[in-house]
């Protein structure tokens, strides 16, 4: 790596994210974007004749497939904990068989917890009434299945309105919360033709702005896209995406897909034989998996673009002396060379990063200042640029490239030699 000074290093700073509600949550009170609207604690389900044997079992230590062969009771999610925040999208994922299924029929009770709690906006799930589930699934929890589940006979206004109409909501409103649904996913011209007459991505859209009408606390959606062709499927996936940006919603997403997973996820669960394995954010499980099967989920996906320099930079040091980029050249060039290094980056007095400095380029500048030293062709990138395109710039760049914080602070830099050490990691992938 080039030995580098630093000037003023300024802290990173990194945007909060957005907390503005969208207008149709007039109605709800949103917890504020970040917050823990969900939580799921030691929750378990065992299917089978005997499942406090089961239970039993599973506290000594026996594994899933032991248990089924002494008692044929199939432990379907074992012992699960975890917080979905607040406005994110938290996908679950795994293979066939994994749980990840029954985890998501768990939050809203379609199927009973063998054991432990489903806390939502304070409030446990396990223990309520009938009448208090209905009400948590009626105005706080909507589904959004992989099958359309449309009624035939209706059309399509009728059908994003149905919910409403079991909730008792007069007439005009439902029709008006509908409609406005329905414009939402684009499908404000479609109200009055029935599900025959639609295509499949429509029709999900109208199973989406089924739930979308009833203005969920929490919308789950277990494995929505699957069922659709792989372009519609995209669009569906930029759809969500879409309105997550527009609402925030708070969605707990079951999917079987990673490529799907990583495009949709704030952060991703994953699932295997009933437990969950490893929670994290895209790049967080790229670059940290839990164990072999995690990794192996991403061995065959191109993750190039949740590599960020943010990952891969250095810090350049905790020299704190200020240098006007009107300072003397030749008292810079002085200090590298008694300090024995090739190029420096220097930031402004307010900490905002300046330019690009090498014992060459000093020298050329002669009686000038160090702004006229500057090397023309360094480039700087921020924290969010990918490794893609930091390796287009590794092949021309000569020295380290300075990563900016989002007040144009410089960060710290990323080598040429690490971008490229991870291109062959990912290659050799």
């Amino acid at each position: 790596m080039t030995s580098t000074l630093t000037f003023n290093q300024a802290a990173a700073l990194r945007s909060p994210p957005s907390s503005g509600a969208s207008p149709q949550s007039a109605s709800r009170a949103v917890p504020a974007v970040g917050s823990e609207l969900l939580q799921l604690r030691n929750l378990c389900k065992i299917f089978g004749p005997k499942p406090e044997r089961a239970m039993e079992m599973l506290r000594q230590g026996m594994g899933r497939d032991e248990i089924f062969a002494k008692t044929g009771n199939l432990v379907a999610v074992d012992d699960v904990s975890l917080s979905v925040r607040s406005g994110e999208i938290f996908v679950v994922m795994g293979l066939s068989g994994s749980g990840k299924s029954t985890l998501v029929r768990l939050l809203n009770r379609l199927i009973e917890p063998t054991s432990g709690s489903v806390i939502l906006e304070g409030q446990d799930i396990a223990p309520m009434s009938a009448a208090q589930l209905q009400a948590v699934r009626r105005k706080k929890m909507a589904m959004v299945f992989q099958s359309f589940a449309l009624l035939p006979n209706r059309n399509v206004v009728d059908n994003v309105a149905y919910g409403l109409e079991v909730a008792g909501v007069p007439k005009a409103e439902r029709l008006a919360q509908a409609e406005a649904a329905l414009t939402r996913v684009g499908l404000g011209n479609y109200a009055r033709m029935y599900p025959s007459e639609l295509s499949g991505g429509m029709q999900q859209r109208v199973g989406l702005a089924r739930a979308l009408a009833v203005n969920p606390a929490v919308l789950l959606m277990d494995e929505a896209f699957s069922a659709l062709d792989p372009l519609i499927r995209s669009e569906m996936q930029n759809e969500l995406l879409r309105l997550q940006q527009q609402e925030q919603r708070t969605i707990v997403f079951i999917s079987h897909d990673i490529e799907e997973a990583i495009k949709i996820g704030g952060r991703i669960g994953i699932m295997k034989d009933g437990r969950l394995v490893q929670v994290g954010t895209p790049s967080e499980l790229i670059q940290s998996p839990a164990d072999d099967f995690v990794r192996d989920f991403f061995r065959h996906v191109d993750v190039s673009r949740f590599l960020k320099a943010s990952n891969m930079l250095t810090r350049v040091g905790d020299e704190r002396q200020q240098s006007s980029p009107d300072a003397p050249a030749e008292r810079l060039l002085g200090r590298l060379v008694d300090l024995g290094l090739e190029c420096a980056y220097v930031c402004d007095e307010s900490g905002r990063y300046q330019g690009c400095v090498t014992q060459s380029s000093l020298h050329e500048a002669g009686a000038g200042t160090v702004r006229a030293a500057f090397l023309r062709d360094a480039l700087s990138v921020t924290l969010d640029t990918d490794l893609n395109q930091l390796t287009d710039m590794a092949l021309s760049q000569r020295h380290d490239v300075p990563v900016l914080d989002a007040a144009g602070g410089l960060a710290g830099v990323v080598s040429c030699r690490t971008i490229l050490q991870h291109v062959m990691q990912r290659r050799a992938a």
